[in-house]
């Protein structure tokens, strides 16, 4: 890495430090075409953690048919035993939640939708029977001790309803809260927000009692929008982001999803803005080179092919 870059200019009214919460194990990888070895995904795990990075999603206890690249969950989360991370999973209902606490998981996620039409897709659900579902998940979750993150996906536009209504977001995100989600992610499924549509989603969500400190962002780069989007929500006061190392992943429900953000150009940013991340840039990146390897292609992350290339 080039000595002294990026030069550390911060902004004025943006956070101290940004908690990056890791997905590239379980969103990155559940797109795959091939079905990565177990070995590779823990080994995937440890080194991330090893960068740094203090939360790391690690895998979906989703049933195999719909999700066959994770279809692994009980031979993995053994292996992580000891990972100096949180390492939450994701439950789509109490079966999935069943198998995760007998692994001794003791960080969850549930996945809803704020549009008709992915619930659909998604879950075979309407937005308030998938809502429904989730509702004795965490009841039981909470039970027991367990932290609990909800999901939302198409916050900023659906590829089958296009514009998705701000009241309607706030609407499911408040349910999540109300049910007892101790954060909230708020995803751009397909790439399609913009600065201004994440401030006014931001802003409504304040005014409707729901604190941004449970807010986190998740965005996609299909338009190249995700690090403008994520520096908006930065400036609004959103101090969890959710990106992949490498920039892997899509949906496999949404075929217009492509990559998450990519961890490191999230951390490029973020070091040269001077906000602590607790993330070793140049090991991190080596690990997302390392990963490119084991899937047989070039990461899509630019700041990895920035600084691979000077490397070699």
């Amino acid at each position: 890495m080039t000595t002294g870059l990026p030069m550390h200019v911060p902004a004025p009214g943006l956070p101290a430090r940004v908690r990056i919460h890791e997905v590239g194990p379980r969103d990155g990888l559940q797109n795959e075409k091939t079905v990565v070895p177990t070995a590779t995904k823990a080994e995937f795990v440890r080194r991330l953690a090893a960068a740094g990075l203090s939360t790391v999603e690690a895998t979906s206890f989703v049933h195999p048919k719909w999700v066959p690249q994770l279809a692994d969950a009980e031979e993995l989360f053994p292996l992580l035993q000891g990972v100096p991370a949180r390492l939450p999973v994701l439950v789509p209902n109490e079966r999935g939640l069943d198998r995760a606490m007998a692994l001794g998981a003791r960080e969850i996620a549930v996945f809803a939708s704020a549009t008709e039409s992915f619930a659909k897709a998604n879950l075979n659900r309407t937005v308030d029977e998938a809502l429904a579902m989730f509702e004795p998940v965490v009841t039981r979750a909470i039970e027991q001790g367990l932290r609990i993150r909800g999901y939302l996906s198409m916050c900023f536009g659906d590829p089958w309803e296009g514009a998705v209504p701000v009241e309607q977001v706030v609407r499911v995100t408040k349910a999540l809260a109300e049910m007892g989600c101790d954060e909230l992610s708020l995803g751009d499924t397909i790439g399609v927000a913009t600065p201004g549509h994440v401030a006014q989603l931001l802003q409504s969500l304040a005014e409707a009692g729901v604190p941004t400190s449970r807010l986190a962002v998740h965005f996609h780069d299909t338009y190249g929008q995700a690090l403008s989007n994520t520096l908006a929500a930065l400036q609004h006061g959103v101090t969890t982001v959710d990106a992949s190392a490498g920039g892997l992943g899509g949906c496999p429900y949404a075929k217009s999803a492509t990559g998450n953000l990519a961890t490191e150009d999230l951390v490029w940013m973020l070091d040269g803005l001077g906000i602590e991340t607790g993330v070793d840039l140049a090991a991190l990146t080596a690990t997302s080179v390392w990963m490119a390897d084991q899937l047989g292609r070039p990461s899509p992350s630019r700041t990895v092919r920035a600084l691979s290339h000077k490397e070699s």
